[in-house]
């Protein structure tokens, strides 16, 4: 069964004319979840990534499962306030509002690899200020990663305009 069809959609949330394409249906499918991490892990493997970082929420339960397969080391990239002890953040546009993010200042070491890693790519804000606190953090960014791509949306576009490389098990047209 492909990880698509395990995916579904809610239209109009969290506002009119979003098509929210919620992986929850994914993730408690167990042979669904497995291809997920399995799949990625296969991926990443021969790349050797220092860490995962994964932003919050969903970004969390992808990216820590598939740190434990990889076992690495896992980063979390919490919104603003969350992170107890030292932190900075980056302050990003959505395709509905403004948010933060915000990463442990000595979660990542000079000169990691880190791989990116959450649920869904839209317009790529949040996949651009977690990149982007990676470098201030001091690691390299080998790629970002996710379970849907909403090309519609220039998420993926953006991403590679700033020079990460982006990938994505599948994608959804539309917004």
């Amino acid at each position: 069964m492909p990880i698509r069809s395990l995916i579904r959609t809610i239209p109009h949330y969290p506002k009119q004319g979003i098509m929210y394409r919620d992986i929850t249906t994914l993730l408690k499918d167990p042979a669904g979840f497995r291809r997920v991490i399995d799949e990625l892990a296969q991926r990443y493997a021969p790349v050797r990534p220092h860490k995962v970082a994964g932003v919050e929420s969903r970004g969390f339960i992808i990216g820590g499962a598939l740190a434990y397969t990889l076992g690495v080391g896992f980063v979390p990239i919490r919104k603003k306030g969350k992170l107890p002890g030292a932190t900075f953040g980056h302050d990003y546009d959505l395709e509905y509002g403004q948010d933060r993010v915000e990463m442990h200042v000595d979660a990542i070491e000079h000169g990691e690899k880190v791989l990116l890693v959450d649920d869904l790519i839209a317009t790529g804000g949040t996949a651009e200020a977690a990149a982007s606190l990676i470098e201030q953090g001091g690691g390299t960014v080998t790629e970002c990663c996710f379970v849907v791509d909403l090309p519609d949306l220039g998420g993926r576009k953006r991403l590679e305009a700033k020079g990460y490389g982006v990938f994505a098990l599948c994608e959804f047209e539309g917004e």
